[in-house]
């Protein structure tokens, strides 16, 4: 007796795809194309479950006490970073330069990781970010420091918000 079950990895349903008793009449070759049948359909399967997008990963380095404003959106940001592969090569860095960078948030002028992971953020206060490819600069990359599909990691910390008066 021959029972396949089929589930998957990320659901509780079970699917039963075909029971073959040996004592009927189905040649060897049939049963293993069932076997490869069944094989063949948990590849996409597998495929969708492999691509689902990483999240982006914020971490606050330090927190303060007083925080009378948060960043939002068309808020211009005066931000000191250092950005790092995940095998920690540094990219790039605000710091030695001592020149902070500034830019308005929710704007597109940053990678989309950054426009997500500064909202809300305190003067003064520190965060990591951990940011997908999906989120930073993808496939392409940005040559030659950052290769394609990689992950970004920043140190940042938010100097000052300008906040632009609601016209």
């Amino acid at each position: 007796r021959l029972t396949l079950i089929y589930t998957t990895r990320y659901s509780k349903r079970m699917f039963l795809i075909n029971t073959v008793h040996s004592d009927l009449p189905f040649p060897t070759d049939m049963r293993l194309n069932l076997v490869l049948a069944v094989t063949l359909m948990s590849i996409p399967m597998a495929l969708v479950q492999g691509a689902e997008k990483k999240k982006l990963q914020i971490g606050i380095k330090k927190r303060v006490d007083n925080c009378p404003i948060k960043s939002r959106k068309g808020d211009v940001l005066n931000m000191h970073y250092t950005g790092k592969l995940e095998d920690g090569t540094e990219f790039d860095s605000s710091i030695p330069r001592n020149q902070p960078f500034t830019f308005t948030l929710g704007t597109g002028q940053v990678i989309k990781g950054w426009d997500q992971g500064l909202l809300g953020m305190c003067e003064g206060e520190k965060r990591k970010l951990v940011i997908p490819s999906e989120l930073g600069y993808g496939d392409r990359g940005a040559p030659p420091k950052i290769p394609g599909g990689a992950t970004l990691i920043f140190e940042v910390e938010l100097l000052s918000i300008e906040r632009r008066s609601d016209l």
